[in-house]
C-alpha cells in the first residue's frame, strides 16, 4: 500500500504541475485568488500562524519524544547533577534548532521569488513526481 501511495502522489505531482502552469505551452492559468487576498500572497497559501503550525508540528512529533527520552539523556555531562546536564542539553539543541532554521527561514526567503517563477515550480513538481514514483517503484520492488 505504501508504494501504491507514493506512486499516486507522484503521478499527482505530475499532472498538477501541468494543470497549474498551463502544460507543455510554458504560459499559466490564472488563479482565481480572492478579491481580499493581499497581491503578494499566492492563492494556495496555507491558512494560519506558521509558528503555530510549527510548533504544534514540532510538540506532536515521534521523533522529538525519542530523541529527547533515548538519545539525548546518553549525552548528558557526567560533572554537574542530571537536571543541570539535561538542561543544558536542551538549552543547546534549541539555541542551534533556533540558529539552523532561522538561517534556513532567511535563505529560503531570499530565493524565494526565483522559486516563485512558473518554470521553476513546474520543474519541482515534476522532478517531485519523478522521485516519488522512483521510491514508489523501488518499495514496490524491494518488498518480500
Amino acid at each position: 500500500m505504501g508504494a501504491a501511495y507514493l506512486v499516486a502522489l507522484g503521478v499527482q505531482s505530475l499532472l498538477s504541475s501541468r494543470r497549474k502552469h498551463g502544460g507543455e505551452g510554458g504560459t499559466d492559468v490564472p488563479t482565481s485568488a480572492p478579491a481580499s487576498a493581499p497581491a503578494s500572497t499566492p492563492a494556495s497559501a496555507p491558512a494560519g500562524n506558521p509558528w503555530r503550525t510549527g510548533l504544534v508540528t514540532n510538540v506532536f512529533n515521534p521523533k522529538i519524544a525519542v530523541f529527547y527520552t533515548g538519545l539525548l539523556p546518553t549525552l548528558a555531562p557526567t560533572g554537574p547533577s542530571p537536571e543541570a546536564g539535561m538542561a543544558l542539553l536542551v538549552l543547546l539543541h534549541a539555541g542551534l534548532t533556533l540558529v539552523w532554521l532561522g538561517g534556513y527561514v532567511m535563505l529560503l526567503a531570499r530565493a524565494r521569488g526565483f522559486f516563485e517563477r512558473p518554470a521553476v515550480r513546474r520543474a519541482m513538481d515534476r522532478v517531485t513526481g519523478v522521485v516519488l514514483i522512483g521510491f514508489g517503484i523501488k518499495v514496490a520492488v524491494t518488498q518480500p
